[in-house]
């Protein structure tokens, strides 16, 4: 006991990176994919930092984040309160984990202990057991099985981070061995694996070893064979699976999407309905809903990835953009854009994306005659944060120029009031009978494009 004397001054930091697809976990993109690889190292960063914290409260330990990539901001927004965040130093890992150590011990630290964030085995007890070690010993490590280590302790500064091969498994050797030139008693502990490869994934977490892509694309189709090819090329991507369901359509819509190597699939006519049962058949952990004739940005598997780091945010979508180039009609989107970000209530067309969880919670889109995606939104907005991207997906004006850009509008902003207030659909479906609003009757595709 230290009776009479000051409480010792810990400090746990975790040594990690702001995750961001195909700069994070590369060597596990091959298997996972580049969003798929960065979305395994946001939950292992979580899951590590969320132990720690419910290790170090009761203890009265701080805990540091010790980060590279991206801003402080960033990285509050996403970690919450309550932890000190540190940039990582330029250098090798030797270099930076020393220098987060050092600076530990400088701002009043007596022990310092710095662990990863690819530890999905780390339990509580692992963390009391290295700071039990130092009250013996100057250092504690956590071997790892591939030859590192996962953890590493000490009571005051020491140079053990020059002369290694990091990468290699003589790490954990070296170390070892620099600590017995030094003359420093050290503890070591159970080894634990970490996850850097394909086989050490299927080993320590066979699930996500198993996981589908990071984002299904659905993409309701009905006689879209002028459309559907541009819009399936503008959603290819690495990370992501495209399942076109098709609501019998009588053009070339089914031929085009399967020459693209696209799943398609068969179903009942209407949009929630062929949204509904595309969103059965994917594996992605995210769902995106994109129109037939809408083009997504490109890299928008990235903006989705940032808009879902916020672990408050259930849903998003893309900002608002046709491809008319009319003053009108720009001025129609800046208003759109302004609905979307501060109503959280975008239209289908800006492609709605969510975590697959959350809306299989929910129950899907309402099968309803049309607004089906505010209807969505409306039960949604419980659940959690509905977010705007930052890009634009570019959907076709061809509703505006069928019924001209005043009587669209109006139909629009008619359907969102009816939507808040609770009207029927079936109430506002009746929109499109009313004489003089449009010239020929709109076929079911230009229909369900109304919200």
């Amino acid at each position: 006991m230290n009776t009479g004397q000051s409480p010792l001054r810990d400090r746990l930091i975790v040594f990690g990176r702001y995750p961001v697809p195909g700069r994070t976990k590369t060597r596990l993109i091959p298997a996972l994919g580049p969003a798929g690889a960065a979305d395994l190292q946001r939950r292992l960063t979580e899951n590590i930092v969320e132990t720690v914290r419910e290790f170090a409260k009761p203890r009265k330990i701080e805990v540091e984040v010790c980060f590279e990539g991206d801003s402080k901001h960033k990285m509050r927004h996403w970690l919450g309160s309550g932890i000190v965040l540190s940039r990582q130093v330029q250098g090798n890992l030797g270099e930076r984990m020393q220098a987060a150590c050092l600076d530990a011990f400088q701002k009043g630290a007596d022990r310092v202990v710095l662990l990863g964030t690819d530890i999905p085995q780390l339990r509580k007890d692992h963390l009391e057991k290295s700071f039990d070690a130092l009250a013996e010993n100057d250092v504690v490590i956590g071997p790892s099985t591939d030859g590192g280590y996962w953890l590493m302790g000490m009571t005051h500064p020491v140079d053990l981070f020059k002369g290694i091969k990091w990468g290699s498994d003589l790490v954990f050797d070296q170390t070892l061995s620099l600590a017995k030139k030094q003359g420093l008693r050290v503890k070591t502990l159970t080894p634990l694996k970490d996850i850097d490869t394909a086989e050490d994934l299927k080993q320590v977490l066979p699930g996500w070893a198993e996981k589908g892509p990071y984002v299904s694309v659905v993409i309701p189709a009905l006689n879209e064979a002028m459309n559907i090819e541009a819009t399936i090329k503008s959603a290819m991507h690495q990370d992501a699976e495209i399942i076109v369901v098709d609501g019998g359509s009588t053009d070339s819509t089914v031929k085009i999407a399967s020459s693209a190597g696209v799943r398609v699939i068969e179903s009942p006519r209407g949009r929630a309905v062929q949204q509904n049962l595309g969103a059965k058949a994917a594996t992605g952990r995210v769902l995106l809903f994109l129109h037939a004739d809408t083009l997504l940005p490109a890299g928008y598997v990235n903006y989705m990835f940032e808009v879902l780091m916020d672990r408050k945010t259930v849903a998003g979508a893309f900002r608002f953009k046709t491809n008319l180039d009319y003053p009108a009609m720009k001025l129609i989107e800046f208003v759109a854009n302004i609905r979307s970000r501060y109503l959280k209530l975008p239209y289908g067309d800006q492609g709605l994306f969510i975590l697959k969880s959350v809306f299989e919670s929910v129950g899907g889109f309402p099968e309803v005659p049309i607004a089906e995606d505010l209807y969505f939104l409306r039960c949604l907005s419980r659940y959690g944060r509905i977010k705007i991207t930052s890009a634009y997906a570019l959907t076709s004006a061809r509703r505006w120029q069928t019924l001209g850009l005043f009587r669209t509008t109006l139909i629009n902003y008619i359907i969102l009031m009816g939507c808040c207030l609770g009207v029927s659909s079936h109430i506002l479906a009746g929109l499109y009978k009313v004489p003089g609003v449009h010239h020929r009757p709109l076929d079911q595709s230009e229909r369900e494009d109304f919200g």
